[in-house]
């Protein structure tokens, strides 16, 4: 995959503008930040599955890496927005109460392929979800943060599609069953990761985690922030990760159907959050 292209330092933290912050979006970035910098234990859990392929596990790490330095970035730049934000507290919660299975000899997807395809389309959410963010934004700090982190998701999508390709082509899974776990992992409900990080990011005083209020906040806000570019975008490589090839035309036609959904699903959300 290769070295990190950029680092923190790299950030024009001197044009950071206060006035142009967003408190909403300010809140989907205390819950990135907690999110991203969890990512060691998610090589950890890689290194498992994988761990008699230490070619793998060398490019794991370095993904690894990188989705930390996302952490820390997001964790300045939320810092300067808010200097009340207690990072360290928020990713100390969050750690706590979400674990991944350790130990487990396996993938949790039931193979390898199965695991590079779940993880195929975390960077496709990932990669979508930082090219609406950085459209979002009036910011220019954060712009710039989340044209790097795109980037890096685009480029960490193809790391783990080529190495799919590599063990599909070893011990491959039929069509039906790669099609399955790539909708499994777009479509799951049981993982409160994202809902979790938002409570411990921007409710640390408050007692008690309700899933359901929680989800909720963050979908609401995460939500309206996509165009539909950006879900033809992550429409498209879904569909290359399992061998799928649709026409452009049918891809924006139903890019164009989500994102009316996702407006009209936000306003819902909003009842469950108040």
């Amino acid at each position: 995959m290769g070295m990190a292209t950029w680092s923190i330092e790299d950030i024009p933290w001197d044009r950071f503008d206060p006035t142009k912050v967003d408190p909403e979006v300010l809140k989907l970035v205390k819950a990135a930040s907690v999110v991203e910098h969890n990512g060691r234990d998610y090589a950890r859990y890689l290194g498992e599955v994988f761990h008699d392929d230490p070619e793998f596990q060398a490019v794991a790490r370095q993904w690894a890496e990188e989705e930390v330095q996302h952490g820390k970035v997001l964790a300045r730049w939320a810092k300067l927005a808010d200097p009340d934000f207690d990072f360290d507290r928020a990713f100390a919660t969050f750690t706590r109460n979400v674990r991944l299975p350790t130990e487990i000899g396996g993938s949790v997807r039931g193979s390898r392929v199965g695991e590079l395809i779940a993880r195929c389309m975390v960077e496709v959410g990932t990669s979508s979800y930082y090219s609406a963010l950085m459209a979002g934004t009036r910011e220019p700090a954060l712009k710039e943060i989340c044209r790097r982190i795109a980037a890096d998701e685009f480029r960490h999508y193809k790391m783990f599609y080529d190495n799919m390709k590599r063990y599909q082509a070893r011990d491959g899974i039929g069509f039906w069953r790669r099609f399955r776990i790539a909708i499994a992992r777009v479509t799951e409900t049981g993982d409160d990761e994202l809902a979790f990080a938002y409570f411990a990011a921007n409710h640390p005083d408050d007692p008690r985690y309700d899933r359901a209020r929680y989800r909720a906040a963050y979908m609401l806000r995460a939500y309206p922030l996509y165009r539909p570019g950006d879900l033809q975008l992550g429409f498209s490589m879904i569909l290359k990760t399992v061998g799928v090839r649709v026409s452009g035309w049918v891809l924006a036609r139903a890019a164009r159907m989500i994102h009316v959904l996702l407006r009209v699903r936000a306003r819902q959300l909003a009842r469950i959050a108040a």
